[in-house]
């Protein structure tokens, strides 16, 4: 709606009755059925006359996630009625992709990294304008970023500005 592409009037009119679709994970019974009607849809569209469901197929179909949904499983069975020679409808378990997630990992050395890298920024641009904050010739000025928020980071990461003062 924000982008004009959907009026607010037709929103209202359809949110009338609103209907949650769970996902696939989520109703595994109906996967069966589905891979049913979409072998003889891509069959049928390719010539081809497939009768039989490998139940090692089913069975691995029935245990996958399937965290692209609907448009994942169809892929995957529109894939294998291209490739299949024979009556007999079978997926290769490597066409799934099994995604393990990443435990989460400990925030702490990437913010130590991030605290150091903008350390070295402020010294360096400090550096450049020999200590000198604020004004057209200071470090906030070529950071880009307000005096007083310079200065807050200055004191922040405890950097003594004086050190990179002009002898």
């Amino acid at each position: 709606m924000a982008d004009g592409r959907f009026r607010q009037d037709l929103f209202y009119r359809l949110n009338v009755f609103p209907i949650r679709v769970p996902a696939l994970r989520e109703r595994i019974s109906d996967i069966s059925l589905l891979v049913g009607y979409l072998i003889d849809r891509y069959a049928k569209k390719l010539g081809k006359k497939i009768r039989n469901i490998d139940k090692k197929t089913i069975e691995l179909f029935h245990a996958y996630d399937w965290p692209g949904n609907i448009r994942e499983l169809q892929n995957v069975v529109e894939r294998a009625v291209i490739l299949s020679e024979g009556e007999t409808f079978f997926v290769d378990d490597t066409w799934l992709t099994h995604v393990t997630p990443k435990p989460p990992a400990t925030t702490a050395p990437l913010v130590a990294d991030l605290v150091e890298h903008e350390r070295e920024i402020l010294e360096a641009a400090l550096r450049e304008c020999e200590g000198v904050v604020g004004g057209p010739n200071g470090a906030a000025v070529k950071l880009g970023i307000p005096r007083q928020t310079l200065e807050s980071k200055i004191r922040k990461l405890g950097i003594n500005r004086h050190r990179f003062k002009a002898s």
